[in-house]
């Protein structure tokens, strides 16, 4: 792990990119072939391939505990180490190199023996294993014990997804080209094919990239569409024809089916075919075997319910008889990943097949009702997109999503072939009441803001309920302009956490406003986002409880 762990710390101490992918490709021939599947994952900031549905299973306070444990430290001394960084791997860096220099200064001979990378994510599927959270604190303590300081913050920051060395998207793909001799775009579209970097960098190593497929039961990243400000933009960036389809309101889900196995995947890769038995049991008797991409919905008799009513399944992984009466669900489905020629024949990607075509042999597939297509529309000009886009939303939609149809299928990656177009149900001007200092690149700023509305109810006039918690919109100037007004107006600390003065007022964007137990207000925004600081305006001057709840009607 020691050598992976000066790689990394090598590339996170240039900027150059040309720098980083040459130590990489450096570190990564030497390697072999097993270690190297392993250290392109962890590159990738994961414990496990990204299609792989295992998570790591270890909180906040079984890595402060076996960091304590381990580093002989006081109670507490993990979470003030983390205070001064926030990077939970650093923390523990400081107080095992604590640990150990206290041992030297004592004349002791500090040596440790150090894990393999096979070693170390076998402890890693360990981890996941144990049941008992005190086991899994063993386990991540024994780890720990083997590694001198370095790997082991390496260690605490996989497991945490804090890798954090500027390894942006791309880097690792080219490092695995230049290590190899193997074009950077026949290693990306490998990865896009089958969404485990470790097996690329294996058929980039033996020269058989052109076997990456797609495998059925094993998700690959979704598509993703880039945002759009409005109708004229999307027709500058998009020549006509133009493809737009309703963007539903639920949850991004691809489909899998072989014979009678049926699994459903969430868009982070997790397996829920429980939570949904009744989707998934009405595509099993389907006669075709493939890969598609969609939204599960909350679904009756072919009308779309609000995402409110689906809200109340989430979780529930195996819901009652009675919870999928009252909240039935169905499956949108846009786009078709892989599909078998015809039944009983394997599965053929369709990544590089043009949209139109991937459309048709979608419209071609026998459903049940309770699996349909996505609606689509051919607007023309910005005007019959913003025709398009009012009557999604009158669908009770968010929007449109609109497609190049001679596009191909490119997983995980965000480009100008998909559009969305989403426009703020309103505004609200809040009152922010909390702040808290933010990670990665905001790490040392007052970057997450907490925010509340009036109260005027009976009785209530004056106080202040939250309703939303927000982090993106302000610029890097605003933010730190607004860090050193709240550091200097903090009253109370708690942790990481400030409640502050309650006089700065933003304009508070959102799709949705919904109930919610999660603030005081009792409701909730859905996707919220900073539109501008409001500093004409004084919190008396801050939308009331009422005027949520109207905007809920």
């Amino acid at each position: 792990m020691r050598p992976w762990a000066e790689t990394a710390s090598g590339v996170a101490a240039t900027s150059r990119t040309s720098e980083k992918v040459a130590l990489l490709a450096g570190y990564l021939g030497s390697l072999d072939p097993l270690s190297l599947t392993v250290a392109c994952v962890f590159f990738t900031g994961r414990p496990f391939p990204a299609a792989d549905p295992r998570s790591a299973g270890v909180g906040w306070a079984a890595v402060r505990e076996a960091v304590e444990r381990v580093a002989g430290a006081a109670p507490g001394a993990f979470g003030e180490a983390y205070d001064r960084s926030s990077d939970p791997g650093r923390a523990a860096y400081d107080l095992l190199a604590t640990r150990d220099a206290e041992r030297e200064r004592l004349g002791e001979r500090v040596t440790h023996p150090d894990a393999s990378l096979p070693e170390v994510q076998a402890a890693f599927a360990a981890i996941v294993e144990a049941r008992r959270p005190a086991a899994r604190v063993d386990l991540l303590a024994g780890l720990l014990e083997r590694l001198d300081p370095l790997p082991a913050m390496y260690v605490v920051k996989v497991l945490s997804g804090e890798l954090r060395i500027g390894l942006r998207e791309g880097l690792v793909e080219s490092a695995v080209a230049s290590a190899f001799g193997r074009p950077v775009a026949e290693v990306r579209h490998a990865l896009m094919a089958t969404g485990d970097i470790g097996e690329v960098a294996r058929l980039a190593r033996e020269d058989r990239l052109s076997e990456a497929r797609p495998s059925l039961f094993r998700p690959l990243q979704p598509m993703l569409a880039s945002p759009a400000r409005d109708a004229e933009v999307i027709a500058g960036r998009m020549a006509s024809p133009m493809w737009a389809e309703d963007k539903y309101d639920g949850i991004r889900a691809q489909l899998h089916k072989r014979g009678r196995e049926v699994r459903l995947y969430s868009r982070d890769l997790h397996d829920i075919t429980r939570q949904f038995p009744d989707v998934a049991g009405a595509a099993r008797p389907m006669p075709w075997d493939g890969i598609l991409d969609g939204e599960l919905l909350a679904m009756d008799g072919g009308s779309i319910l609000p995402f409110a009513r689906l809200q109340n399944r989430l979780g529930r992984v195996a819901p009652s008889p009675a919870m999928l009466a009252e909240v039935p669900a169905g499956y949108v489905t846009f786009d078709a990943i892989a599909l078998s020629p015809a039944p009983g024949e394997p599965v053929a990607p369709l990544l590089d097949v043009p949209l139109a075509e991937r459309r048709a042999r979608l419209e071609s597939l026998e459903r049940p009702a309770r699996i349909v297509l996505g609606h689509l529309e051919h607007p023309d000009s910005p005007g019959a997109l913003d025709e398009a886009f009012d009557a999604s939303r009158a669908r009770g939609n968010e929007g449109l999503v609109v497609k190049d149809p001679a596009s191909g299928y490119t997983p995980g990656r965000r480009g100008l072939a998909w559009l969305k177009l989403k426009k703020a149900l309103a505004t609200l001007d809040c009152v922010v009441v909390g702040v808290e200092v933010g990670h990665g690149k905001r790490h040392g700023v007052l970057s997450d803001y907490t925010f509340a509305v009036r109260d005027d109810r009976p009785g209530h006039e004056g106080a202040l309920v939250t309703v939303g918690k927000a982090y993106s919109g302000l610029t890097d100037a605003e933010i730190a302009e607004m860090t050193h007004w709240f550091e200097a107006h903090t009253l109370k600390r708690l942790g990481r956490y400030r409640l502050v003065e309650p006089v700065v007022v933003v304009e508070v964007a959102f799709d949705r406003i919904q109930a919610s137990t999660r603030h005081g207000s009792g409701y909730a925004m859905r996707f919220p986002r900073i539109a501008r600081l409001r500093l004409d305006k004084g919190p008396d001057e801050a939308d009331t409880l009422s005027a949520v709840a109207a905007l809920t009607a």
